[in-house]
């Protein structure tokens, strides 16, 4: 309905749009890109030279702290990506593709390949400078907003920012994928889908990063290996078209038809905005989490988050859009979302397709749901201690936003999360670029240790005495 502000052809939904056109085109992916090439070379392509200490780090356990329990690694490295495999997956490669065609695949794979140097400053960031809380440590780029360059004001803008994007819009985006994927598959009515899993939501964040911690390093690795066994399958019974589909992105992403006619801007943008909705490297969400962990040196859960980068973006994503190419179905139909990822699959195997993935997309973004919920309960803590804030966001963000998301059409939920995304993500972007320095001193410091013979390195805050840690002893 056209005079609906909230359907598509609504004036909230163009006006947002206009705005995000704006800001993305003309701001936010030349930031993105620069500040990737900066961090790519300055640490001396630490996302390629140390991609086996990467894996190797994954089954490290936590170090005891204070006799506490803390989250491991790998749990730290689960929530991480349990926020970015998910909907950017399955339905923002298919959106990609739909708006920008194939050659928006090149792109989520060069913003990965480079994005992943922004991840690992950030979230050793995220580690150098958590804080002690009830049950675990807290951090993230608010925490190093403040205690690093000293400006209350910007961290908590920033706190506010990652707060509304990932613990209400987001999660809005995650169950109006849900329940169109129930929708199509079985038919099932969207408002009482996202009733019922608003239930279990508010069930899982009322239980604290522990429960969440728990939950995701279950569910994570089996609804990642189940996925990518399927897409094996699919690649097998098509591979053949291999090289044909990689043929298909590299000439649509600089073909020459596009430059022609203008639309390799358009390529670029829905790869990139795709592509770091997916993977989150520079956006600020996954030093959330990756402050929580228990590690010798903070080196070490950059370098675990930096891996999920790859995971995401490089596998995952990688596997979706193969299957739409393979599939054959018309990308510009109008199909769009969760529904084009289905229909192509549906080519692929049959009716069990859309069954399939409608209960992928249940498991991968009911985990980004409590995921991105942690995201802001840990920034609302940086705002304020009151408990009835934090009972109130936790109503918001796995109640309410579950349930509008379920109602809300495709357009006007994606429309908000890239706002958001945009203003949240050049917020942390001049922070990491002032604050690198740190990182690159720890990067040094975790290599001449390892060049020594130290299996595993260890940091003290003595070694950076003009900084004010409170952890770090």
């Amino acid at each position: 309905m056209t005079d609906n502000w909230l359907s598509p052809e609504g004036w909230l939904n163009q006006l947002i749009t206009a705005v995000n056109d704006a800001l993305w085109a003309y701001l936010l992916i030349g930031m993105l890109i620069a500040c990737a090439l900066w961090f790519t070379w300055r640490s001396r392509f630490v996302q390629f030279r140390m991609l086996g200490e990467m894996f190797g780090l994954l089954s490290e356990s936590a170090t005891q702290y204070d006799g506490k329990r803390h989250v491991s690694s790998f749990q730290a490295f689960a929530v991480g990506v349990a926020t970015r495999v998910g909907t950017g997956n399955l339905a923002g490669v298919a959106t990609a593709i739909a708006i920008g065609g194939p050659g928006s695949v090149f792109w989520m794979w060069l913003i990965a390949l480079l994005g992943s140097a922004t991840a690992f400053v950030e979230s050793t960031l995220a580690q150098l400078f958590k804080k002690r809380s009830r049950d675990s440590f807290i951090g993230g780029p608010a925490y190093y907003i403040q205690q690093g360059l000293k400006l209350p004001w910007m961290a908590r803008l920033f706190a506010i920012l990652i707060t509304v994007t990932f613990g209400l819009s987001y999660n809005s985006i995650q169950s109006n994928t849900i329940c169109g994927a129930m929708d199509k598959a079985f038919g099932f009515d969207p408002l009482w889908v996202g009733i019922l899993l608003a239930a279990v939501s508010l069930v899982v964040v009322f239980g604290g990063i522990h429960r969440i911690a728990k939950v995701s390093s279950v569910f994570v690795p089996l609804m990642a290996i189940g996925y990518l066994l399927l897409v094996m399958v699919v690649i097998a019974m098509n591979i053949g078209m291999i090289p044909e589909v990689f043929r298909m992105i590299f000439e649509d992403a600089f073909g020459v038809s596009q430059v022609a006619g203008g639309g390799i801007g358009a390529t670029m943008m829905s790869g990139i905005k795709r592509g770091l909705f997916s993977n989150e490297a520079g956006e600020g969400s996954a030093p959330n989490v990756a402050a929580t962990a228990s590690t010798s040196h903070p080196v070490k859960q950059g370098l675990i988050q930096a891996l999920g980068v790859f995971v995401d973006t490089l596998v995952v994503c990688s596997c979706t859009a193969f299957v739409i190419l393979f599939s054959g179905v018309d990308t510009t139909s109008g199909l769009n979302g969760i529904a084009l990822t289905q229909t192509a699959l549906e080519a692929e195997i049959g009716s069990a397709g859309p069954v399939f993935i409608a209960i992928a997309i249940l498991l991968f973004a009911f985990s980004s749901i409590i995921g991105n919920y942690y995201y802001g309960e840990a920034n609302v803590r940086f705002l304020t201690r009151s408990p009835r804030a934090m009972f109130i966001y936790r109503l918001l963000s796995g109640g309410l936003m579950v349930i509008f998301g379920a109602v809300a059409s495709l357009d006007i939920v994606w429309s908000i999360g890239d706002l958001c995304m945009a203003l949240l993500t050049l917020c942390n972007l001049v922070a990491i670029i002032l604050l690198g320095k740190y990182a690159f001193r720890l990067l040094e410091d975790y290599r001449v240790q390892k060049r020594s013979g130290i299996d595993s390195p260890t940091f003290h805050r003595s070694k950076m005495p003009e900084l004010e840690l409170e952890c770090w002893e």
